[in-house]
């Protein structure tokens, strides 16, 4: 069996433009993100000057704008754009949009991608995913969902509560997953549902403090008040959420990875550079016996992760959901830790500036943090692992 490992010319070019494109454009503007926060005007920004870049949502579409590369392809380059905690947003390949532009376009009617997909694949609006609610509502048990939904004369009405819904703030609309809509009586499954952030019945309550800073519109609590929608409103087939959501989860988990894995290259890099320089008790840090144990550990996570996603990006591009949904919770739950593992022993080799926001480690230390909880917390992924395993002999054995 060939492998053939050599990147497309196309996927190279783009590559190296986004590399130019962070450092050049991106990276001076951290910064002052990191100070303020960032926000839709920096947002807009970044966008259009990386749209006359020619490195605008290379994961898009081609007939939405983008550059119309495959999961594979994008993680060479959604990688490169991860170097910097503002290069997704630069790029329009940040959570959630990316991960609703790829739904939108799979699922949306034809109606639906003119109102919602396109403006929001070419950067002209922000969206939101609201999902996750307060205890002891849905979180990793998609299960335990409360928001409610009920089908009226002329539409649906949605009741519930989400928190931790990022980038809420600010967003143009969001797609809610809702209790019910399915069955003859209409309790059944859960449905998704186009909200507009206008209707009277969308409440942002609240802004929890978080550990991160740079996603526009934070991380909010909102309140879904006898929220009314047409049935043009519905994503798909009513009841049918939570089979729709696989459609968005597993290249959404592939993103992420691809995503943190530039971030914590980026903090490995700036580690090792100040390791080379940094001169402690007569001879340079990297010549001593536990930073070198730090600084190979690093390499060998960061090569092993690289390994594991793109094996994995072509097993999720041409196997059945179920295999998809499986390889990407693995992925998943091996690209978080080792990724975390990289920014902490970055932090640690750097020594009290690898806390700081001026030598950026500190940042990606608390940014990536949350990556081993959202998508899937590390434990409940690990159970399903097990789970499909024991579940695969048992069915060799008869049971």
């Amino acid at each position: 069996m060939a492998l053939d490992f050599t990147l497309p010319e196309r996927v190279t070019e783009w590559r190296d433009r986004i590399r130019d494109f962070v450092e050049e454009v991106v990276v001076p503007r951290e910064q002052e993100a990191f100070a303020k926060g960032a926000d839709d005007d920096l947002r807009r920004e970044l966008q259009a000057a990386a749209k006359e870049a020619v490195v605008f949502a290379p994961q898009a579409a081609a007939d939405l704008g983008g550059g119309g590369f495959s999961l594979a392809e994008s993680a060479i380059l959604l990688e490169e754009a991860g170097t910097s905690l503002l290069g997704p947003l630069a790029l329009n390949c940040h959570a959630p949009d990316e991960g609703n532009i790829h739904m939108l376009n799979v699922i949306a009617t034809p109606a639906q991608r003119e109102k919602y997909l396109r403006p929001l694949a070419q950067g002209d609006v922000r969206s939101c995913f609201s999902m996750t609610e307060p205890p002891p509502g849905a979180g990793s048990d998609p299960s335990a969902m409360r928001t409610t939904v009920q089908k009226v004369s002329g539409g649906w009405v949605i009741n519930g509560e989400k928190h931790l819904i990022t980038g809420a703030e600010g967003a143009a609309f969001s797609i809610v997953m809702a209790k019910g809509g399915g069955g003859e009586d209409g309790s059944r499954g859960a449905t998704m549902l186009l909200v507009d952030t206008d209707n009277p019945g969308w409440q942002i309550k609240g802004h929890p403090t978080t550990l991160d800073s740079t996603m526009p519109g934070g991380h909010c609590r909102v309140g879904l008040n006898e929220v009314f929608v047409t049935d043009e409103a519905v994503l798909g087939e009513p009841g049918r959420g939570f089979a729709y959501a696989q459609v968005r989860l597993a290249p959404a988990r592939l993103t992420h990875c691809m995503r943190w894995l530039g971030a914590a290259r980026r903090a490995h890099m700036i580690a090792l550079h100040r390791a080379v320089h940094r001169e402690v008790w007569g001879s340079s840090l990297a010549d001593l016996g536990m930073a070198q144990q730090m600084i190979a550990e690093n390499e060998i996570d960061l090569t092993a992760a690289r390994a594991l996603l793109l094996q994995t990006c072509l097993e999720v591009e041409n196997s059945e959901p179920a295999t998809a949904t499986e390889a990407s919770s693995k992925a998943k739950v091996f690209i978080s830790e080792a990724t975390s593992r990289v920014v902490d022993r970055s932090v640690q080799l750097a020594g009290g500036m690898g806390t700081t926001d001026d030598l950026v480690i500190g940042r990606i230390y608390a940014e990536i943090r949350a990556f081993r909880i959202y998508d899937g917390a590390t434990e409940v992924h690990k159970m399903s692992i097990s789970k499909r395993a024991v579940s695969r002999v048992r069915d060799q054995l008869g049971g």
